[in-house]
Order: C-alpha cells, then sequence, then structure tokens
C-alpha cells in the first residue's frame, strides 16, 4: 500500500516537471538554430527560430527578437506546432488536476476506491496523450531541419541546425508518457465481482459462508441450588 503510494507521488511529481518542461519549450526560441557552414568559423550573430518569434543574438551579447507578422504566412510545421503545444500545455493542465483528485494520498471521492482508481487511471492516460502532444510538433520540426540542411537547393545561409527547445521537447515527452504509464500502472485492476486483484484488498463478507447458530446452554446457577418442588 505505500509503496504503491510512493509510486504515485513520484510518477506525479516526474509528470508535472515534465509539463513545466514543455511550457518552457514553447517559449524558447531555440528551435531553430543557425548552422556554421564553410571555414569561416568566426561569425557575428546567431540567428534562433522559435513557434512564436524570431531572435538575434549578437557576441556583444545584444540580442533582438521578433515576433512574427502573419501566422498564415508561417510554414506548416510551426502552426502545427503551435497548436500542438498550446493543446499540451492545456491537457497538462488538465492531467494535473485529475491526477490530484484520483491518488491515494488525497481526501478527493472520500472513500470510494473504485472510483479513485479510475481518476488516477485517466489522469495517466491524459499524462501520455500530453506527451505524445509534444513529441509530434518537436518531431515534425526536427525532421524539416534535417531535411533542408541536406537539401543542396537550400542556400547555405538559410541552413538550420536542431535548437536546445528540440532537445529539451524530446526530454519532456519521454518524461510524461513515462510518467503517465507508471500511474496508469499504480491503479487496481478490477475483477468482474467488482473487487480489486491488487493494490485495495479488503474482505467480503456478501459471499462468506453463514455459521450455524450456537446451541443453548442449560442455564446454572452456584449460589442458589435449584431444587425440585411438586
Amino acid at each position: 500500500m505505500m509503496v504503491n503510494t510512493g509510486m504515485q507521488l513520484i510518477s506525479f511529481t516526474c509528470a508535472v516537471t515534465g509539463w513545466i518542461m514543455a511550457i518552457a519549450v514553447t517559449a524558447l526560441p531555440q528551435w531553430k538554430v543557425s548552422a556554421f557552414i564553410g571555414s569561416n568559423i568566426l561569425t557575428s550573430e546567431i540567428k534562433w527560430e522559435g513557434i512564436w518569434m524570431n531572435c538575434i543574438y549578437q557576441t556583444t551579447g545584444h540580442m533582438q527578437c521578433k515576433t512574427y507578422d502573419s501566422m498564415l504566412a508561417l510554414p506548416p510545421d510551426i502552426q502545427a506546432a503551435r497548436a500542438l503545444m498550446c493543446l499540451a500545455i492545456f491537457m497538462g493542465w488538465l492531467s494535473c488536476t485529475v491526477s490530484c483528485c484520483g491518488m491515494k494520498c488525497t481526501t478527493c471521492a472520500g472513500d470510494d476506491r473504485r472510483a479513485k482508481a479510475g481518476i488516477a487511471l485517466s489522469g495517466g492516460v491524459l499524462f501520455i496523450l500530453t506527451g505524445l502532444c509534444v513529441l509530434i510538433p518537436v518531431s515534425w520540426t526536427a525532421n524539416t531541419v534535417v531535411q533542408d540542411f541536406y537539401n543542396p537547393n537550400v542556400p547555405l545561409m538559410h541552413k538550420r541546425e536542431l535548437g536546445q527547445a528540440i532537445y529539451l521537447g524530446w526530454a519532456s515527452a519521454v518524461i510524461l508518457m513515462i510518467s503517465g504509464a507508471v500511474l496508469s500502472s499504480t491503479c487496481p485492476l478490477m475483477e468482474r465481482s467488482g473487487r480489486y486483484r491488487r493494490g485495495y484488498i479488503g474482505r467480503s463478507f456478501a459471499n462468506s459462508p453463514a455459521s450455524a447458530p450456537d446451541p443453548p446452554k442449560p442455564i446454572t446457577s452456584n449460589s442458589v441450588p435449584l431444587k425440585e418442588y411438586v
């Protein structure tokens, strides 16, 4: 019982950490970084491209950022990344709320263990879906960057490399999916009869055989002798 509760707490903490990492990935502009190609490795500026803005970082320490003017003019991978990352943030918040209500260490849903197990299972599944929503746009953007990098028709000045946000997004997706799977596995499995196979174990008195009543005992008294009267 205590081990199962501890696993729930650890998996929930890791899932919340992955959700915070997903929020950071959404805000960071380092999805695409300018590639250093050629013999001249001395560059005066570095270009970052995110899903909301692009930034230019100069060697002097000055940085300028500008948001995209038109959403419809963006590439399909950036548009999909915006929608999926916003969906992932919302689903992560929903997963945290549902999982808190279904954990054993909380008092939500009262003493109904069957309801708490179902709520915790739903929270774990939502965390897995949140990880998929993060994994899809990050992998799509990484695939686009790699294809453009090895495409000879793309000019050298337009080639990009994978930024720090891509690797952080992969880590966030893995943490969310693993934590959701562990949180779902800690929920007890229910049998058809309504009892739990593991986790919540209790005695069932409904199907126990009825015991025969004890026979009546004769009344005896040690203080007053019993006499027969005719």
